[in-house]
């Protein structure tokens, strides 16, 4: 790869890199910088040996952000809300960085996320925010699956326990909006199903909508799949009722316990209209043991 095609390829990525690297450090001239030393250090490396070049940068990003924000605790950190409200930089003028930010940023959310430490907040950002799996989270931010887990853990608790003005300025964040609304529906879709509301159940599954059961799900009875609204519906209607809304990994779904073990998890999937588009249902006790799983 020529250096010029390098330069265009980072140019691509640029753009998210600086949304991610924003929200970890809340300061868009300090997410510049951060960005541009990886763009140094991508310089100075055998582009032929990066496999991904999008996770690699991400990698190397968030390690910057993570440097920075252990250096920031060593001095008075300045008022994020001050940094959101500073004027635009020249980088900020370009429409695509500029609107990358902005689909990242939330001046309470960042508020809330200045209380945590370096390593929760980078935990919590790139696996809750941006959807990156605790196995790719945990080497960078040094830790196992298990500690990173538990990292960002205590960073989602800490963001919904937060003051209630604080909560209710950051629910306008677009990314905790969303993941509002998708608990809404997975709400919805509990009661229904407790209720028996058929038609209530299809009005919030998409006509494609399909749930799936693993190995050890499909041993407890029943197929490995409905396809279709109506075989959802059908499945779940009347059902659920000693099921428990949770949050797993950071996304809401439901949780089936049997004597204080989490027997079954059901991952929901939302699209974008707010329908059901897929459930999944897990019974391995060994992945399910590997989730983050609060319940309520």
């Amino acid at each position: 790869m020529t250096s010029s095609t390098l330069a265009q390829h980072f140019e691509v990525e640029r753009p998210r890199l600086v949304a991610l690297a924003t929200r970890m450090l809340g300061a868009t001239d300090e997410a510049e910088d951060a960005v541009q030393e990886a763009w140094i250090r991508l310089s100075r490396n055998d582009a032929a040996s990066i496999d991904s070049l999008g996770a690699w940068l991400t990698t190397v990003t968030s390690r910057i952000c993570l440097d920075l924000l252990r250096s920031r605790r060593a001095r008075p950190a300045a008022s994020l809300v001050a940094v959101a409200d500073e004027p635009s930089t020249a980088a900020e003028d370009d429409p695509a960085v500029a609107a990358a930010t902005a689909d990242s940023m939330g001046t309470a959310l960042l508020v809330v996320l200045d209380t945590l430490s370096p390593v929760e907040r980078i935990a919590f950002v790139l696996h809750d925010l941006f959807g990156m799996p605790f196995e790719e989270v945990a080497p960078i931010v040094g830790k196992s699956v298990l500690a990173t887990r538990q990292l960002a853990s205590r960073g989602r608790r800490r963001v919904r326990g937060a003051d209630p003005g604080v909560s209710r300025a950051s629910a306008t964040d677009p990314v905790v909006a969303r993941r509002a609304r998708q608990r809404e529906v997975v709400a919805a879709f509990l009661a229904a199903a407790r209720g028996g509301d058929l038609a209530r159940l299809i009005e919030l599954l998409d006509p494609s909508a399909v749930a799936r059961a693993d190995a050890a799900a499909v041993a407890m009875g029943g197929p490995p799949s409905y396809d279709g609204a109506d075989a959802v519906a059908a499945r779940f209607s009347g059902g659920a009722k000693v099921c428990r809304l949770a949050t797993i990994d950071g996304e809401p779904g439901w949780i089936w316990s049997q004597g204080g073990v989490i027997r079954v998890v059901f991952g929901f999937t939302v699209g974008d209209d707010g329908r059901v588009v897929g459930i999944d249902l897990i019974a391995d006790a060994e992945r399910i043991g590997r989730m983050d799983i609060e319940a309520g």
